[in-house]
């Protein structure tokens, strides 16, 4: 299966043949929760794979949920936006957690109270920088306060983020998706905050979806899906699925 192949669970699905258009190769990396540390050494490792792999055009995608939890949010968004000279294309996704912070970042009160509980405050100190600052600040100043210190490109480059991408049979989203709704009719809030009712099933989506969201210590291999989130802000262990043909690994790169 390939480099840190003991991290698979359920190999099940490799049974399966799904495939990729001939000459492309595909990296999907799972939640980065602000472990800028983490993402520069597991953006390395690629590099170095995909180096060994002959290839057309190299693709890679971001699964959503690059803030929040982890103490980096801003160095890794602006590490995101420096992507597009070393890959034939990037694409980032929006998770729940940029939704929330897009949110967050208009100067509403309340969903930046939501915000700030749901991990978004380690976001407002990385991007404040100013410990003083911030502890000493209200809601509603930091309401005025977050966004100012926010840079314009980096919110343009969040607002930017797709929630699907598809590439020969596999279906690339951040949470999952909803079963029995086809891939082109999936709903937003769906894509960025399902879990139950996508995990629990073992229905064909008509792809092969691959998704972060929930946390899991090992990457989840099933017949329908391929979980890669291994709680990087947490465990220390940052995980990408390599694609190429009907070919799969796993890269981590961890503390």
């Amino acid at each position: 299966m390939g480099i840190f192949s003991r991290f698979l669970r359920g190999s099940d699905s490799a049974r399966i043949e799904r495939t990729l258009p001939p000459g492309v190769l595909v990296y999907a990396v799972g939640d980065i929760h602000g472990r800028d540390d983490l993402f520069a050494q597991l953006l390395d490792r690629i590099d170095r794979d995909r180096g060994e792999r002959p290839h057309e055009q190299c693709i890679l995608i971001l699964l959503g949920d690059l803030v929040d939890r982890g103490p980096d949010s801003n160095q890794v968004v602006e590490r995101a936006l420096s992507l597009s000279s070393r890959f034939d294309r990037v694409h980032h996704l929006i998770g729940n957690h940029e939704e929330c912070m897009l949110g967050a970042l208009t100067g509403d009160i309340s969903a930046l109270r939501y915000f700030s509980r749901i991990g978004g405050d380690a976001t407002i100190r990385s991007y404040i920088n100013d410990d003083t600052r911030y502890g000493d600040a209200s809601f509603e100043e930091l309401a005025e306060l977050f966004p100012a210190h926010v840079p314009a490109a980096h919110i343009a480059f969040l607002k930017r983020g797709e929630d699907m991408v598809r590439y020969g049979d596999y279906a690339f989203v951040h949470a999952g998706v909803r079963p029995g709704v086809p891939l082109e009719s999936q709903k937003p809030s769906d894509l960025r905050w399902i879990r139950d009712d996508f995990l629990s099933t073992s229905t064909d989506f008509g792809a092969l979806v691959v998704h972060g969201h929930t946390i899991s210590d090992q990457v989840e291999m099933r017949p329908n899906r391929i979980g890669i989130d291994t709680g990087a802000y947490c465990s220390g262990a940052l995980t990408a699925l390599g694609l190429e043909g009907t070919d799969r690994w796993v890269l981590q790169a961890y503390c």
